[in-house]
């Protein structure tokens, strides 16, 4: 039996850090990473953009974390987003992990 690196165990520690790209409301790319934290009822994510500090609420999946940031992001004029996972853990994933695209509405 295995058993889960100590980081995935313990409350409110990094789990995951997604690469978050797209358009900012001013049409200029940027580049970002997310990183997920493990809460107490399951993932919370944070993007730092510029002067604006996001934090989704907490969900059971990582990927509705992700979903509730891109949503509120869309809905301050950002657009052409996509993540992908680039650290499990410790472990880099060396950006070979595939890119999840969040349609514009």
């Amino acid at each position: 039996m295995t058993s889960l690196p100590l980081s995935f165990r313990v409350r409110n520690a990094v789990v995951e850090k997604h690469q978050l790209e797209g358009m900012d409301p001013s049409d200029r790319y940027f580049n970002r990473m997310i990183p997920i934290k493990r809460v107490e009822r399951g993932y919370s994510g944070t993007v730092m953009y510029e002067a604006l500090n996001l934090q989704s609420q907490v969900y059971r999946t990582v990927q509705e974390s992700l979903k509730d940031i891109t949503d509120q992001l869309r809905e301050l004029g950002f657009t052409t987003m996509r993540t992908r996972l680039n650290f499990k853990g410790q472990t880099y994933l060396a950006e070979k992990e595939t890119w999840v695209d969040y349609l514009d509405a």
